[in-house]
């Protein structure tokens, strides 16, 4: 039988958290100046609805049109939204339990409603998962927590962080959750929609062309 007897030194704790470096401290100063703005062309803003108890979100095509669709998942069932119109397309208020939300299956899916019923959506949001952050022609989003635990989602054209340039010019202070615990902010497959989720409601914002970065700040 072995038997131990030396015991574990104590872990030491710090004196005080670690400072912030002169650099760090002028980017935290630069992102809590910045003000909420509305995104850059070509991309506007075409939805805000309240959504109590949401979980996540996840993004689907149309079977027909190839046009982006929205799906929410909250404590109160499913929803589908249509990102050009910001349009609630589908709803279902009573989903099965074993469906109910995305932690049930391995790769976090909901089955789809309305359009794309019979397939499964992926959900990003309280249960881990994730949406895209670039585009292919160089959009990039970003969430930062200058002041945690608000969140805020940050639009750029100019590939992210540190941002040489200076806000409202390559990028922009979108969403600030400062009132709900953020879910999910991302693009779209198609880089054609741009989904901020919270606890408690969903953005959206919509392109109606591929222009790039460079032609929106010019516009």
């Amino acid at each position: 039988m072995t038997r131990w007897t030396k015991k574990e030194a104590p872990v030491e704790q710090p004196d005080s958290a670690p400072e912030l470096s002169a650099y760090q401290q002028a980017m935290r100063t630069r992102l809590l100046a910045a003000p909420v703005t509305p995104a850059p062309e070509p991309w506007r803003r075409i939805a805000y609805a309240p959504v109590g108890g949401l979980l996540g979100i996840g993004f689907a095509s149309h079977p027909d049109t190839g046009q982006d669709l929205v799906m929410v998942v909250s404590h109160d069932g499913h929803g589908l939204f249509d990102a050009v119109t910001g349009e609630k397309i589908a709803r279902d208020r009573d989903p099965d339990p074993e469906d109910a939300t995305p932690d049930a299956v391995a790769d976090l899916s909901c089955p789809g409603l309305g359009p794309v019923a019979g397939s499964r959506v992926r959900i990003a949001g309280l249960f881990g998962g994730g949406l895209h952050t670039t585009t292919a022609d160089g959009w990039t989003l970003e969430v930062v927590i200058p002041a945690w635990p608000h969140e805020r989602v940050l639009l750029s054209g100019d590939g992210g962080l540190p941002h040489s340039g200076p806000h409202g010019e390559r990028w922009w202070h979108i969403f600030h959750s400062d009132y709900s615990e953020l879910r999910a902010a991302g693009f779209s497959p198609s880089g054609r929609t741009i989904a901020v989720a919270t606890s408690s409601d969903v953005s959206l914002w919509t392109r109606a062309t591929d222009r790039s970065p460079a032609d929106g700040a010019e516009a």
